[in-house]
């Protein structure tokens, strides 16, 4: 049985900075209202995000900045210290009135986590939900925790970061392997609900991402906050 009825499906197919990826998914949480929206998207440069409670200094030690070619971007969602060179990325947005869009952290995260997993295995990747997940520390895809999604061996495949605000849910995923991105999404859509449709593009919401962006996301304040 699927989470939804019905969802918007956008394979994001401009490669964005950081700061503009994270700027697209606050926005889409604020407009969000009728139906949840599933985002699949790309870098364009070298990037490592880090969850809102991280401290740059620390993600810096794990990954130098090399001589500047490493671009670095606080997300708004929690969780750990993810290398975006590596991985096939996602959002979705739950309007808070679903009932997904107000669940407890740990419930949406293990709900999203088992559909994804089913998506995956129908695309031939052999993964299964953690359910007793121990890891600890901040790099995200060296410590699975409780309902991460792992290979045979343990190793961890899949991790996300959520918040939740008035507007409802943001859920933002990353995920190692290496499928195309619209098949993927495409997949995932149809297991998180039972009919979705196409994102239709247009210019008008270009000028609010730009002023999150510039308020927020690519805000040297912002970056360093804690």
């Amino acid at each position: 049985m699927s989470v939804f009825d019905h969802l918007i499906y956008w394979n994001d197919v401009v490669p964005r900075k950081g700061s503009e990826n994270m700027a697209v998914d606050q926005f889409l949480l604020e407009r969000a209202q009728r139906y949840p929206i599933l985002r699949v998207y790309q870098w364009s440069e070298p990037s490592i995000s880090f969850g809102y409670f991280h401290k740059l200094e620390e993600v810096e030690l794990t990954y130098p900045p090399n001589g500047g070619l490493l671009n670095y971007v606080r997300r708004w969602t929690g969780g750990g210290i993810v290398d975006h060179r590596l991985d096939l990325t996602y959002t979705l947005v739950v309007p808070r009135d679903f009932e997904l869009g107000h669940t407890r952290g740990a419930s949406s995260y293990r709900l999203i986590h088992q559909e994804l997993c089913e998506a995956l295995k129908k695309l031939g990747q052999n993964v299964q939900l953690s359910d007793d997940g121990r890891g600890s520390g901040s790099l995200c895809f060296v410590n699975p925790v409780a309902y991460d999604l792992t290979d045979q061996a343990g190793k961890k495949i899949a991790g996300a970061g959520q918040r939740r605000t008035k507007h409802g849910l943001l859920h933002q995923g990353s995920v190692h392997a290496k499928l195309d991105t619209d098949i993927f999404g495409e997949e995932l859509a149809k297991q998180l609900a039972t009919s979705h449709e196409i994102w239709h593009n247009s210019d008008s919401y270009t000028g609010r991402v730009a002023e999150i962006e510039a308020d927020r996301y690519a805000n040297e304040k912002w970056l360093k906050k804690r």
